[in-house]
């Protein structure tokens, strides 16, 4: 993960301060994991998930399975879900977003980092800067985006209209942040 991804998460963790239990989704076992942020030291619970075979790391363990369909929590178990860089390579993404709205509990917080897209025509100034009128008016509307990575299987790029409006669906107090350049999104609400 990028230091300065990584460095957004824990900015916004400390600032809400959760605690209680906590899931990351796509979680790794090692130091760059959400869950070995020092701001989640006052949670009860760390677990993760992901696709590949169980493992831990430290003080949480992370089992083997798709975000897609998690039976092995409960309706409402956690008090904070994190997750980045994962949603683009879910080709269901959306069934991960509705598995995530089922275990937060009501008033939980997610945090979810996804690539994004530089809005329409946020590339025309510095482009005429450089190249004058000497590209076509195309090329100037164009968005900026983070390249094809960890390919196969890197199917998404979001907006933020769709970071609000559908990742965090049935959530409040949504906020989004766009970082970086290309930039990627980082946006966090409130379980309704």
């Amino acid at each position: 993960m990028h230091a300065r991804i990584y460095s957004e998460f824990r900015k916004i963790v400390s600032e809400l301060g959760p605690s209680g239990r906590v899931l990351e989704i796509g979680a790794i076992p090692d130091a760059s994991s959400l869950l070995a942020m020092p701001e989640l030291s006052q949670a009860t619970e760390l677990v993760g998930i992901n696709l590949a075979p169980a493992s831990s790391y430290k003080n949480f363990a992370i089992l083997s399975g798709n975000a897609n369909h998690m039976p092995m929590f409960p309706d409402a178990r956690f008090d904070c879900v994190l997750c980045n860089a994962t949603l683009e390579h879910d080709p269901y993404f959306w069934l991960t977003c509705g598995e995530i709205r089922r275990v937060i509990k009501r008033g939980g917080l997610a945090i979810i980092g996804v690539p994004s897209y530089t809005k329409n025509g946020d590339l025309r100034r510095p482009l005429r800067r450089l190249f004058g009128d000497r590209l076509g008016l195309g090329i100037l509307d164009a968005s900026l985006t983070f390249r094809e990575h960890y390919g196969p299987g890197d199917y998404y790029r979001f907006s933020e209209m769709s970071c609000r409006e559908i990742l965090l669906d049935g959530f409040h107090d949504v906020s989004v942040r766009s970082i970086m350049v290309p930039p990627r999104t980082i946006s966090f609400g409130f379980r309704v």
